[in-house]
């Protein structure tokens, strides 16, 4: 029976991993396509669905921490999924007016290529049991250079939505209402801001610690 779940679950993570990556792959794919042919401009509009779509099923990464099906722990993999999920619903989605902007273009491609590399190494992993050394390189070294340009292009989305959130009140609640609670959509972005300041040096550190111990063990086997 043992053997049965163990081999589910190889499975369930294999497909689960090359579906996610398909998606991304895709995101990235109509995003080089759309700057080639029609420009910045158009970018979101041709890759919303995929884009949102890719992102969202990385929330079943958290499950997986929760119930114990990976071995990544719940308190790096929530906070960075919850930041991409807060950017593609929560002002992407849900603001016109920055979809539109450059800065959506280097956040996309800097999303894609982390998680085509990232979902091919554990599909891969998955899959055969282990990844070749250039895939586990590329797994563990090119956030050194991606997670800077898409943390700041995350930042930079959600300044830009700061005027449009605060011109149209957006998701917010006003005094006085029945529940005599109040609840401001352009307040908590300052607060999502506000939270990347930690947040940054931390997950960082986390990332640059994993490689240094992934890449090490590697070495040495």
């Amino acid at each position: 029976m043992a053997g049965f779940l163990s081999n589910l679950k190889r499975l369930y993570l294999t497909a689960y991993n090359w579906v996610v990556f398909a998606g991304w792959f895709q995101v990235l794919f109509l995003t080089l396509k759309t700057l080639k042919e029609s420009g910045h401009e158009h970018v979101y509009s041709n890759i919303e669905k995929p884009l949102l779509l890719a992102q969202s099923a990385a929330f079943l990464e958290i499950l997986h921490g929760i119930i114990g099906l990976v071995r990544s722990p719940v308190s790096a993999t929530l906070p960075q999924i919850s930041s991409r999920l807060y950017v593609v619903w929560g002002i992407l989605y849900s603001i016109p007016e920055v979809q539109t902007h450059p800065i959506v273009s280097s956040l996309v491609i800097s999303w894609c290529i982390t998680e085509i590399i990232r979902y091919s190494f554990f599909g891969t992993k998955e899959a055969f049991g282990s990844a070749p050394y250039w895939l586990l390189w590329l797994r563990y070294s090119t956030f050194l250079v991606l997670y800077p340009t898409g943390i700041a292009s995350e930042i930079g989305i959600i300044y830009n939505a700061l005027p449009y959130m605060k011109e149209s009140g957006m998701y917010s609640i006003r005094m006085p209402n029945k529940w005599n609670f109040s609840f401001d959509y352009f307040y908590l972005a300052i607060v999502v801001l506000a939270i990347y300041v930690p947040g940054i040096p931390h997950l960082y550190g986390y990332m640059l610690g994993q490689r240094k111990k992934t890449l090490s063990k590697s070495k040495k086997a």
